[in-house]
């Protein structure tokens, strides 16, 4: 810095950068690519079943604290040290009841999905594997536990990465090819990528179509997920308050997105979904609603899993002078 400059108290090394640390912030700008949807859809629209019951922070599960987050008790703080009854109870509501409600909802309505499954949880439910395999659902990982990765280190959530594979490989005969940590750290991609085994994750909402990452020597693609249009919002002051308001709310962005693929600007759009959550009757009445709207859209809209959508951005738009 000169010795002269007028800002020298204020200025950092990355000020102006539009690409700095491993984030961007100016993106596709004003020329996004048009991802060339199946069937000239408009919408990618895909469906996101969070299956987190049974890994959540639980002393029974070895953890020091009870869980505090997307539950009826909003607001709830974690009790270290002790179990907390009523967060157990309304979580196990999520595995025991809301996952068959969902599940007989898209059945019912011929959707398919992609699963966020903690692994822990998968584990302790295989009438619930089962049945999400039998539907030819793709199962992504949602990590090994349900926890916030913000301070744990390279070595265990290493582990736990390769523990969460193994257990879908178990179960669903298969690794996973997708993943969402969710609650990452700046650490995870390259963890992900060290892995060599995952086509995508979604551990961005930084885009509303996925983009490559080639930070790490390849080209690795990010799926942004949503936590917007999803219904974690029930569980936070101010959200939705029943199931119409989520319904008018996922349909007022899937027609927003539809207009705009019409005008030349094609998309895609993720609804995330927690058994716990809208899995509870009068909020799935909501989600059945805007299923049929979404339906209703006919070719315009393309009902897809995640693997869908990553295979064909590789076929379509993967980056040139990188070898496939």
């Amino acid at each position: 810095m000169s010795p002269n400059d007028p800002y020298s108290t204020t200025r950092h090394e990355n000020d102006g950068k539009g690409r700095y640390g491993g984030r961007d912030v100016v993106g596709y700008g004003s020329n996004p690519p048009d991802p060339k949807w199946p069937n000239g859809a408009k919408v990618a629209l895909n469906f996101v079943l969070n299956y987190e019951e049974g890994g959540e922070n639980c002393l029974l599960h070895g953890d020091n604290e009870s869980e505090k987050l997307l539950s009826e008790i909003v607001g709830a703080g974690a009790i270290p040290e002790q179990r907390h009854a009523n967060m157990e109870s309304l979580y196990d509501y999520g595995s025991r009841a809301g996952f068959w409600r969902l599940h007989r909802l898209l059945q019912k309505k011929g959707v398919t999905c992609t699963v966020f499954g903690v692994g822990m949880a998968l584990e302790r439910n295989p009438d619930a594997c089962k049945a999400m395999k039998d539907a030819e659902w793709e199962i992504a990982s949602h990590g090994y536990r349900w926890w916030d990765y913000q301070e744990v280190s390279e070595k265990v959530e290493r582990e736990h990465i390769k523990r969460t594979v193994q257990i879908h490989k178990d179960i669903f005969d298969q690794r996973p090819v997708g993943i969402y940590q969710g609650k990452p750290n700046i650490n995870t991609r390259k963890l992900v990528v060290e892995d060599g085994g995952f086509l995508y994750d979604s551990d961005s909402y930084a885009d509303d179509l996925p983009y490559w990452d080639t930070s790490y020597g390849r080209p690795h693609l990010v799926i942004p997920y949503t936590l917007s249009e999803n219904d974690m919002r029930f569980a936070i002051p101010n959200g939705f308050s029943h199931g119409d308001e989520f319904a008018q709310y996922l349909m007022d962005n899937l027609s927003y997105l539809v207009e705009e693929g019409r005008e030349g600007h094609p998309t895609m759009m993720s609804v995330g979904l927690h058994c716990r959550l809208v899995g509870r009757a009068g909020r799935c009445n909501g989600l059945a609603k805007f299923i049929d709207f979404a339906k209703s859209l006919g070719e315009d809209v393309w009902i897809c899993r995640r693997d869908e959508i990553a295979r064909h951005w590789y076929k379509n738009h993967y980056p040139p002078g990188y070898a496939k």
